[in-house]
């Protein structure tokens, strides 16, 4: 029995279409250097704890206004382990906001203008805060994207079944119709439990039986396969 019809691919986000160059934890090291006379290495220690410590303090927030007060304390708590005063929060976070630590993976726009082009439609789902349209656009991939969802306006979150079906609907397609792409094994299972077609991806190359280079998705959807 084939498959049904395509009609929408969906996206993770993180180490799937983008991803979080250390490169730049470096550059705004040594931007507080410059500019706080911080040691750079005495930043670059901050900035990765800071992170550390509130990496899974936001999956109840809800709004917009709940994740600027969230960046907004966490701004206070970063100058707090720089030894700098409050004050210098909102300049901080102004020069380096979470979405500036974004990078495209390699070919990600190609990807998904030659999905568009099949007359597929596009989605991203990812565990995460509700500024996804402003990562995707610091990306430089929103325009590309059908529909963004944050699982944390959802309130629901992958691998929870709610996520994926709150994001077919928002594609307006059936599960069955979806070819879901994501980094997590547990992810990629949950969405196949919902009958949507499913596929992990390894950037990494380490994964066996995982895509490798995400134009291998194309490989998935009607139309011509990619050169090699």
């Amino acid at each position: 029995m084939s498959e049904p019809s395509l009609r929408a691919v969906l996206f993770d986000r993180d180490d799937t279409i983008a991803y979080t160059d250390p490169g730049v934890y470096r550059e705004a090291a040594a931007w507080m250097a410059r500019t706080y006379s911080v040691p750079i290495d005495a930043a670059l220690q901050a900035l990765r704890e800071q992170w550390a410590a509130r990496a899974l303090t936001w999956w109840d927030l809800r709004s917009q206004a709940q994740e600027d007060a969230f960046w907004a304390d966490y701004g206070t708590e970063l100058t707090g382990r720089l030894g700098l005063s409050p004050e210098a929060a909102p300049q901080l976070m102004a020069a380096y906001p979470y979405e500036v630590y974004m990078k495209p993976v390699p070919h990600a726009r190609e990807v998904l203008l030659e999905l568009r082009a099949r007359g597929l439609k596009v989605g991203v789902l990812s565990n995460t805060l509700p500024s996804i349209d402003r990562t995707l656009k610091a990306v430089g991939l929103d325009d590309l994207v059908d529909v963004a969802v944050a699982t944390c306006v959802v309130g629901v979150h992958k691998p929870d079944a709610g996520a994926y079906l709150h994001a077919a609907e928002a594609l307006g397609v059936e599960p069955a119709e979806v070819l879901f792409v994501d980094d997590k094994a547990e992810n990629v299972e949950a969405a196949r439990a919902l009958g949507m077609q499913a596929v992990q991806i390894d950037l990494r190359g380490e994964v066996a039986g995982a895509l490798h280079d995400l134009r291998a998705v194309l490989d998935r959807v009607p139309g011509p396969a990619h050169a090699p």
